[in-house]
């Protein structure tokens, strides 16, 4: 048998294909070099022998030569088009799952709400003098404890979990979490609810106070338009949360209706460097009962883009809760350190000492961690699912 140029041409179309689908291993131990140039020879010589084989039934090309001439200028025009633009891909490629485990590209808009601001927040302290009064007031009473008044509006808003995802909440005073109330053991904490929304909303709190505070059963949802004002005594000492209460709870959660309760002891906590709130949540962006977007401070990856920042030695106190809606579990780990637990905060002594912690819906701690070196450590969900999605930051120690 007589072995024609186009039966050549077709054997190098057989070992283009074979070429194409072979592992990166075996290019790179046949021919070292980017993918993409691998890539864009096997596509090349696939489209020259093809090439030549159309071209050898073409009434115009007569000859062998004018067919193989017109084969290889097709081969070289296809390498030069699909060579360089395939690696410039698979460079961004190896980039984007390299950068996908800290951070996001871009930002959010940081004027609506700050995370790292967050952090530090409570009693709107973060808000000028002249602004703060509108929302918190302090009054001394006779025994020496003060009265507390918070006015806290619920109200659809909308928040930016990540840059340019965007979604639609039930707020406290537009942010998601709510203002971080802090009060002494013994206070006496007075709310002036108002329900801007358009459905009925509740302001429940954990921890002691009479059942007419509750704002649990539905004769006590505070309806659009209307108020309501709670009060009690601030008890007891701890690491408490509040949300609202009304129906269907499930949906009130999610939505964003939660915050941060603390309540010092009579006398205070021990000193500590830096105390710092944080509260896990998470997202349904799209509205198919699970989390698309997880994150601590509503913002996914925040803490990666913006590290906090804390100094070797230093205490550093961590008031903790999970709000996660969708998901029964939710957990801190803390990379190259051991930290102490104080479950709930209720207790003077840790009872754990580790580097993670776990926490269902509504549980909360305090954890106390101190660093032994400088550098930037990582702390996320160890459930991967949630750190993968917006859940991770970095602490970035300081001599």
């Amino acid at each position: 048998m007589k072995i024609e140029p186009i039966h050549l041409s077709v054997g190098v179309a057989v070992l283009a294909m074979l070429w194409l689908v072979a592992p990166h291993g075996v290019h790179d131990a046949i021919l070292p070099g980017a993918h993409g140039a691998h890539i864009g020879l096997g596509f090349a010589a696939l489209a020259a022998s093809v090439g030549f084989i159309l071209a050898s039934h073409a009434r115009w090309f007569n000859q062998p030569l004018q067919a193989a001439a017109s084969s290889i200028v097709l081969g070289v025009m296809v390498f030069a088009l699909l060579g360089a633009p395939v690696q410039s891909h698979g460079e961004s490629h190896d980039t984007t799952i390299e950068m996908a485990h800290i951070g996001t590209v871009g930002e959010i808009n940081f004027s609506k709400f700050d995370p790292s601001a967050y952090l530090t927040a409570w009693n709107f302290n973060d808000l000028p003098a002249d602004q703060r009064g509108n929302f918190y007031q302090e009054t001394t009473l006779a025994d020496g404890t003060l009265l507390r008044e918070y006015w806290i509006y619920a109200r659809d808003d909308t928040v930016e979990v990540a840059p340019g995802v965007f979604y639609a909440a039930w707020t406290y005073n537009g942010q998601v979490p709510g203002p971080t109330i802090r009060a002494t053991e013994g206070d006496t904490v007075r709310i002036h609810f108002i329900n801007a929304g358009i459905r009925a909303h509740t302001a429940h709190f954990h921890g002691f106070h009479p059942a007419a505070m509750d704002g649990a059963e539905p004769i006590q949802f505070v309806q659009p338009g209307e108020s309501f004002t709670y009060e009690f005594i601030a008890e007891p000492a701890g690491t408490h949360v509040y949300h609202c209460h009304s129906t269907p709870l499930k949906k009130h959660i999610e939505k964003g209706l939660y915050g941060m309760f603390i309540v010092d002891p009579k006398g205070g906590l021990p000193p500590a460097d830096q105390e710092l709130v944080m509260l896990m949540n998470a997202f349904d962006t799209d509205f198919d009962g699970e989390n698309e977007v997880y994150a601590v401070n509503t913002v996914a990856f925040a803490y990666a883009q913006h590290p906090i920042k804390v100094k070797v030695g230093q205490t550093v106190r961590i008031f903790l809760a999970n709000m996660v809606e969708n998901d029964p579990i939710n957990s801190l780990h803390i990379h190259g350190n051991f930290f102490n637990v104080f479950p709930t905060g209720t207790l003077d002594q840790p009872t754990h000492f580790t580097d993670i912690v776990e926490l269902a819906q509504a549980e909360r701690t305090r954890i106390e961690v101190e660093f032994k070196f400088p550098g930037r450590y990582m702390f996320h969900a160890h459930q991967t699912e949630f750190s993968e999605l917006g859940w991770m930051g970095f602490f970035e120690v300081e001599p």
